[in-house]
């Protein structure tokens, strides 16, 4: 079984918070099914799997529940003997975004306690943005993603020693050796080939044949098409135009949208009138948003353009066999033939967006741009970064203006790329790409507040 960090989550959740819903939202494939599966049949002696969206298009039993006994009836017609009580029974909603109406009594079926509750959904986030009457206080929603490049290296054989030893040379601001380095750059491009569905990374493990792995995530690809098409029936043509497009749109100079080629219509139209198409690729977790901003300050959220933004696919191992199929070369080769640039700005984006932080990029007319920015918690600042796939990866001239305008307050940035050295020059820390693994946004499990006490009174 492939390790997922998501794993411990829903084990500690499920054994500590006992008064809320688990809601999982995530793209289709990432393996949400399964894990909680897994960690259900572990941690419950009955647990009851139920996939609403089978439902939906064959028996449609729970199409007309609508209050808590309505549910406990096709329930028990449909589990029997495998229902027991709130300490041994973990039902699991499976596309749950099937029939909204049933996130709606959520509430009501955590508050009369006779099961607990888990639920999943591929456009969960879909369906949680036109359902107003979800019960947000009862439940709790987390992301899923595809693999993330540590755990890649953990499914590849790295162990985890390994992979804390090299964690500490990042903290250290030192570079590895050049044995262990070419080891960590090796496997980053493979993992630009492989990318994190599990499916994919299980069958690469399973037979190294990167035909297979490739028909894998082309099924995938083509599956996130066919669900827009079913989700949305009018807009459903709109919906996959934009989503082909994010890949050829990479090796655009803006890697914009531009709005004019999605229908290339005579009449005049506006980012605001596919805005709906927008929210569906990005609720539904096939594609990474990240927001333009020109006036930078944090927060970013502030100033973020609602119109300007940059789609990445969510997973680098698709995007890589839409570009370039079973030419491995293109990315393993020592000396690249082509520009991976914009494979690099993917797979950053998507490390980056699996590790919390909310995706930003600078946008100047007259000086550039800057590939990202986050939020720095810790110093109440902005950090930008610059992802190089080539040999020039110290010329950098919007970053360089980034960094010299006094009004945006930065002092410091990041430059990743294939280089091993590590090294701080003018304001910036170069580092081997590989480390991006461990930039993680500030979440610690508790932070106490001191009690304020009263000062005794003055006579």
């Amino acid at each position: 079984m492939l390790y997922r960090k998501f794993t411990s989550f829903i084990e500690r959740f499920l054994k500590t918070e006992s008064h809320k819903i688990l809601l999982v939202n995530g793209a289709r494939q990432v393996g949400k099914s399964y894990l909680i599966r897994y960690v259900g049949s572990r941690l419950f002696t009955n647990f009851v799997e139920i996939n609403l969206k089978e439902d939906k298009e064959g028996a449609r039993i729970f199409a007309d529940v609508h209050s808590v006994d309505d549910f406990y009836l096709q329930l028990g017609v449909m589990a029997g003997m495998h229902l027991g009580t709130f300490e041994d029974t973990l039902v699991f909603l499976d596309e749950i975004q099937s029939y909204p109406h049933l996130m709606t009594i959520l509430k009501f079926l955590n508050e009369d306690g006779k099961y607990r509750y888990i639920a999943s959904g591929s456009e969960l986030g879909v369906a949680l943005s036109r359902t107003p009457s979800v019960p947000l206080g009862s439940i709790a929603i987390e992301q899923m993603y595809p693999l993330d490049f540590e755990e890649f290296l953990l499914a590849m054989g790295c162990g985890q020693s390994t992979i804390n030893g090299v964690r500490e040379h990042f903290i250290k601001k030192k570079p590895l050796n050049d044995a262990l380095h070419n080891y960590m750059l090796r496997q980053f491009k493979l993992y630009l080939i492989v990318g994190g569905m599990p499916d994919a990374v299980n069958k690469f493990i399973d037979t190294r044949n990167i035909v297979v792995v490739r028909n894998i995530q082309q099924d995938i690809y083509d599956l996130y098409k066919i669900d827009a098409s079913q989700y949305d029936n009018e807009n459903k043509l709109v919906i996959r135009k934009i989503y082909d497009m994010v890949p050829s749109n990479m090796e655009n100079k803006k890697k914009r949208i531009v709005v004019k080629n999605i229908e290339r219509t005579s009449s005049h139209k506006q980012f605001s009138d596919y805005a709906d198409e927008f929210e569906y690729l990005i609720n539904s977790g096939v594609v990474l948003s990240v927001q333009s901003i020109s006036n930078p300050k944090f927060p970013l959220k502030e100033s973020e353009s609602k119109n300007l933004l940059k789609l990445y696919l969510s997973d680098v191992g698709i995007l890589t066999n839409i570009l370039y199929k079973t030419n491995i070369n293109a990315i393993l080769g020592e000396e690249n033939s082509v520009n991976l640039g914009s494979v690099y700005e993917s797979v950053v984006a998507q490390e980056l967006h699996a590790h919390g932080f909310d995706l930003h990029y600078y946008d100047n007319k007259k000086h550039g741009e800057v590939d990202y920015l986050i939020d720095d918690y810790t110093s109440l600042s902005i950090l930008p970064i610059e992802v190089k796939s080539g040999k020039d990866y110290k010329i950098h001239s919007a970053l360089d203006y980034f960094l010299s305008t006094a009004e945006y307050h930065v002092n410091n940035a990041i430059v990743f790329s294939n280089e091993r050295d590590v090294f701080k020059e003018n304001g910036v820390d170069y580092m081997p790409i590989y480390y991006v693994m461990f930039l993680k946004e500030n979440n610690n499990e508790e932070l106490i507040i001191p009690e304020i006490i009263l000062p005794q009174e003055v006579e």
